[in-house]
């Protein structure tokens, strides 16, 4: 069948589901015009107002007079108030006492899973399974709809590229193209294909934009950048969830080359509505409208004008468009078909959930018990998380360990339950979540004697500790001098086989303000880990971290690492199965790890200077250096170990050069060389040779993940198309610029093989 038949066949077959949604598309239409004509300026300002109930609050205002206000028709949502009996009580009073029964739609923050937590986003995004992320955001999805949310303030698809940055834990990592298809990816999961359906939730895409890119990775901080670097390493993720048909945008805190974009009209509307073609819900941050007074835009009134005519649909809690957008347009400062776009944007977003249809659709009871924290998502939990660990290190094939014998658990991360979740699990089930001891003890069984012992506190400092264990997270202190503690631990280790450091961050060591200027392991837990080394004990450190963290020292020192993020409400099952070899670690970095902090920002697809660094070395005068560390990381962008070795062949191309129209199939074979059967990711790179303007020395473009068996060789084959050449111009246009490629296929960004080939004109 010739190409054009093909397409007939296919526009064909579309033709009917086209129809079919034009015609929702005016029936939709027609009920909002005749609502809209029956609304008084204030209902419609009232339905941008989003409100908080008080519960998971993520900021330091709560809202007051709630009911009252919904009964007037003053509010549009609520954020932050679950269980059907809740948001059915809200909800009655929107369709009962308010005089047009517009329904409220309920948000939550749902990150990474609602009561059956997932690992913080940075783990799942170490995984590099696109399905299995679909799927996680599917559970969240089906468990936060039982519980009476219809829109989730997610993904968050910020690149990051420096760890400084507490909300690193939060995103996807510092790689535009990975980030891009794990928020399609998260979209999809959310929304599913239908969100009328009962287990469907509006996606939020955030933070719009650049947030991922402040300044000395302190959190709402200035972000400054070209035109040219915001198209091609920073916006890719927010396109992406905008193409996958996300029906919400979240704005983010930070200023952008001078303008907040709470108030940024380039970005929300000549970007992300005109360029983009978004038509969907845009919402303000935490109280971001009114936090342009602190940016030094004006009062109350000025700002929320501001931010409504720069493309802002709905106010987070400041409630700066419910007082002053009437007097705004009294004065002519705001024009009425702007409240009315904004107005239509919120009525279309509960239109396309269904709540015109059904004001109750998320709130039976019976589902909340049947859908939530089941069997089979604790599974799907422990799963993930064995697949986002990351095996940094394993000397001597340490492990896996045996399932005999006796092995310690000694570190202050041993016996904190509530902080295995990971930071933003503010639905997760901290209570019931077992801590990394228990489920170890429950994974193992009777087969391996378990013993552990604080070690040491998180921190030296207790005020220090306080504000890195809040929200429930407390790990309590041991006040005794610190030397009798570490004398009683080591005591503790001295009949064992092995001995397990459980160190690292506390999980509120990362997230929303919880930037770090030093991102290693606190002095006080590398103390412990040099005690428990000198055991002559073989050790293993099971990091727990929510960023890339300088982890030089115990990179030489301590024999095993596998890196575990926050895995969730399975973390210390899934990590027994890692540790004990029911599971192969198959993780791979999404963030480059520093040697120090003060490489920061640091990754893999950066530009070349006039004067790079020679290959193989690390210091030259009056090349681009440092003099006292070298420029590369301590673990590279893709980095994982296995328990298996994987050999790669050398790249074969299926032609040299390609045209415009063309292709060029990359194979490559692929090797487990080692005793188990293993996944491996493998990734592929390119490099544009000769640019109109610099390009970086290598951007991710395809990988795989694949099962090999042992002994096993697997032919694995990419295609190349000029669309993966493409990139933003210095005019902004997308083109691919032809001319000497390099292809790089390798385990990850650093160890990979190479050939080249040519674009033609």
């Amino acid at each position: 069948m010739n190409r054009s038949k093909f397409g007939l066949i296919i526009c064909a077959l579309a033709l009917p589901f086209l129809a079919q949604a034009q015609q929702n598309d005016r029936k939709m239409n027609q009920f909002l015009d005749d609502l809209m004509s029956k609304m008084t300026l204030q209902e419609k300002i009232g339905q941008l107002n989003l409100v908080t109930a008080g519960e998971a609050v993520t900021g330091s205002v709560v809202s007051t007079g709630v009911e009252q206000k919904i009964a007037e028709g003053k509010i549009g949502g609520i954020f932050s108030l679950s269980t059907p009996e809740k948001t059915r009580r809200a909800q009655e009073i929107a369709m009962k006492q308010s005089r047009l029964k517009i329904p409220i739609i309920f948000g939550m923050d749902v990150i990474h899973g609602y009561r059956t937590a997932f690992p913080i986003p940075l783990g799942l995004a170490a995984s590099w399974d696109l399905d299995l992320i679909q799927q996680t955001a599917r559970i969240a999805a089906k468990e936060a709809t039982a519980d009476g949310i219809h829109w989730a303030f997610s993904p968050m698809v910020d690149i990051s590229r420096d760890a400084r940055w507490g909300r690193i834990s939060e995103g996807s990592g510092e790689d535009p193209y990975l980030g891009s298809l794990i928020a399609a990816a998260m979209v999809r999961g959310l929304q599913s294909d239908d969100l009328r359906a009962k287990d469907a939730m509006l996606a939020c895409v955030k933070h719009f934009a650049l947030y991922g890119a402040a300044e000395s990775g302190r959190d709402y901080n200035t972000t400054d950048m070209s035109l040219h670097r915001m198209y091609n390493e920073y916006f890719p993720p927010y396109k992406a969830a905008v193409d996958a048909g996300v029906g919400s945008v979240m704005v983010s805190f930070n200023d952008i080359n001078g303008v907040p974009a709470s108030a940024n009209k380039w970005l929300l509307t000549d970007v992300l509505r005109q360029d983009w073609g978004f038509k969907g819900l845009v919402v303000s941050d935490y109280t971001g409208v009114n936090e342009l007074v602190e940016h030094g835009l004006g009062d109350l009134q000025e700002v929320s004008k501001l931010s409504l005519n720069a493309g802002m649909d709905m106010d987070m809690v400041g409630e700066g468009f419910l007082t002053t957008l009437e007097k705004s347009v009294q004065e002519g400062k705001v024009k009425q078909e702007r409240i009315d776009a904004a107005c239509r944007a919120v009525l279309e977003a509960k239109y396309r959930l269904g709540l015109f249809d059904d004001p109750y659709k998320n709130t039976d009871s019976k589902r909340a018990k049947t859908d939530i924290y089941t069997p089979a998502h604790l599974q799907k939990a422990r799963e993930a998380a064995t697949k986002s660990f990351v095996l940094l290190k394993n000397e001597n094939q340490l492990l896996p360990l045996k399932k005999q014998g006796k092995v310690a658990v000694i570190g202050p991360l041993a016996n904190t339950g509530s902080n295995m979740p990971g930071t933003w699990s503010v639905s997760a089930d901290h209570a019931n979540t077992p801590s990394l001891v228990e489920g170890m003890r429950a994974a193992l069984g009777n087969k391996v004697e378990i013993i552990t012992h604080l070690g040491s506190n998180l921190l030296e400092d207790a005020a220090y500790q306080e504000r890195a264990t809040m929200f429930g997270r407390t790990i309590p202190r041991d006040e005794r001098d610190e030397e009798a503690i570490l004398a009683e631990a080591i005591a503790a280790t001295s009949d064992v086989d092995v001995i397990v450091a459980a160190l690292g961050e506390a999980s509120e060591m990362s997230g929303e303000s919880s930037s770090r200027v030093d991102i290693g392991i606190p002095a006080i837990q590398q103390r412990l880990l040099k005690k428990l080394l000198a055991t002559g004990k073989p050790v293993v450190l099971v990091l727990f971290a929510g960023r890339p963290m300088t982890i030089v020292g115990e990179s030489e020192s301590v024999p095993a690492i596998l890196n575990v993020w926050f895995g969730g409400s399975e973390t210390g099952k899934a990590v027994a199965d890692v540790l004990f070899g029911d599971v192969n670690p198959s993780g791979k970095l999404p963030a480059s790890f520093p040697k120090h902090v003060g490489q920061l920002p640091l990754y893999y697809a950066h530009k070349n200077t006039g004067r790079p660094l020679a290959k193989g070395q690390w210091f030259e005068k009056f090349r681009s250096n440092y003099i006292d560390v070298d420029n590369e990381p301590l673990y590279p962008f893709g980095f994982g170990l296995s328990y298996t070795q994987f050999d790669y062949g050398q790249p074969q191309l299926s032609a040299t050069s390609m045209t415009a129209d063309g292709k060029i199939e990359v194979q490559i074979d692929v090797t487990n060389s080692g005793n188990w059967d293993g996944e491996e990711v493998v990734q592929l790179y390119i490099r544009d040779l000769v640019g109109s303007v610099t390009r970086p020395v290598k951007e991710l473009k395809k990988f795989e993940k694949v099962l090999i068996k042992k002994g096993e060789t697997k032919k694995i084959s990419f295609t190349l198309q000029e669309e993966d050449l493409k990139f933003f111009n210095q005019e902004l246009h997308w083109v691919a610029e032809p001319g000497e490629f390099e292809v790089f296929v390798g385990t990850n960004s650093r160890d990979t093989q190479v050939a080249k080939f040519t674009l033609n004109q």
